[in-house]
């Protein structure tokens, strides 16, 4: 049986976590040439290199990430450990990442986060926005816990991953005062032909609005597609166009963006999953959110069973309190 070199896995994450071998050093009070030894010992252990050399700068390698991310939770259970035996109050928060797809409403993606703060254990969270390639991409190096989007990750996601479906909502259409009075008579038969803001093509609100303008067959006109959805709300403040947003953030966004509604669509739906790596099922932050979303954000609490699913092509996901559903990729 392997066994880990702790005093080995110390010393990278030192390094690791002061930016280089010169305050490692510093720090531990032993020699560089020492720490280089030991660095070198556990990557030899491990099979694979932790860091590279970026000019005279040392950077973490994406297994160093996913190394440093075991060894932050090691040494932090560790302390803890400690100042319970020695009857010691506990301080050191709970680290808890999380990334955003951009296109997620502000709004929406706060009030999925908040009941986080309110757990009984000192949380610190770190939010990170981008597109959902590069944070699954994170996810994989273990640079995140989750991944909060309007849709759950492509099939064609190279790594097990487990899909949270939190909930989905109605669609309302908002704009500026003028233009919103203008299109509010005869709604929503006065969408057709109005200068529109709209998520772009790649996205399922986006599919979701097509199919309903093409059911009701209205042609607005497209102005300008947005992937990030704060960016389009500015737009729309300016009187460039009208623009979709989830109901449930529409009286945050008429008090904060000082838009007017035009009307609402419940046959338009925006949909919120929550995509993990299956070794963090049980981050107490993650499970929270996962319970308390729906009803926090909703409303309410839809129990639904689990689906397994094997195929490569489609991702099935639901949402329960203990259970998710697994994606698989070839």
């Amino acid at each position: 049986m392997e066994f880990l070199n702790y005093h080995h896995l110390r010393y990278f994450w030192v390094v690791a976590s002061e930016g280089g071998l010169t305050q490692a050093s510093k720090k531990l009070n032993v020699s560089q040439p020492t720490i280089c030894t030991q660095v070198q010992s556990l990557e030899g252990f491990l099979g694979d290199k932790l860091f590279r050399r970026n000019g005279r700068k040392l950077v973490l390698t994406e297994t160093g990430h996913k190394v440093y991310s075991y060894a932050e939770e090691i040494f932090s259970l560790g302390s803890d450990l400690l100042n319970t035996v020695r009857q010691r109050p506990t301080s050191h928060p709970l680290r808890f990442s999380i990334g955003i797809v951009d296109s997620v409403p502000k709004l929406v993606s706060y009030k999925i986060l908040k009941p986080v703060f309110q757990i009984p254990t000192p949380v610190q969270v770190s939010c990170s926005e981008g597109k959902v390639i590069d944070l699954l991409s994170m996810l994989a190096a273990y640079r995140i816990d989750i991944v909060l989007s309007d849709e759950p990750a492509p099939s064609s996601t190279n790594f097990k991953v487990f899909n949270h479906r939190l909930g989905d909502c109605g669609i309302v259409f908002c704009a500026a005062p003028q233009l919103a009075d203008k299109l509010k008579k005869g709604f929503p038969r006065s969408l057709d032909g109005a200068p529109a803001l709209l998520p772009t093509e790649n996205t399922d609100l986006r599919r979701s609005l097509e199919k309903w303008f093409q059911e009701i067959n209205i042609r607005p006109h497209l102005i300008a597609e947005f992937d990030d959805a704060a960016l389009m709300k500015v737009a729309a403040e300016d009187g460039l166009g009208f623009f979709p947003l989830a109901d449930v953030a529409a009286a945050e966004a008429v008090q904060k963006y000082g838009v007017k509604i035009i009307g609402e669509s419940n046959a338009c739906l925006q949909h919120f999953y929550l995509t993990s790596a299956e070794r963090h099922l049980d981050h107490p932050a993650v499970m929270t959110l996962i319970e308390n979303a729906e009803a926090s954000l909703f409303g309410e609490s839809r129990q639904k069973k689990p689906q397994r699913t094997q195929s490569v092509k489609s991702v099935s996901t639901c949402k329960t309190s203990k259970n998710a559903v697994e994606a698989h990729s070839a």
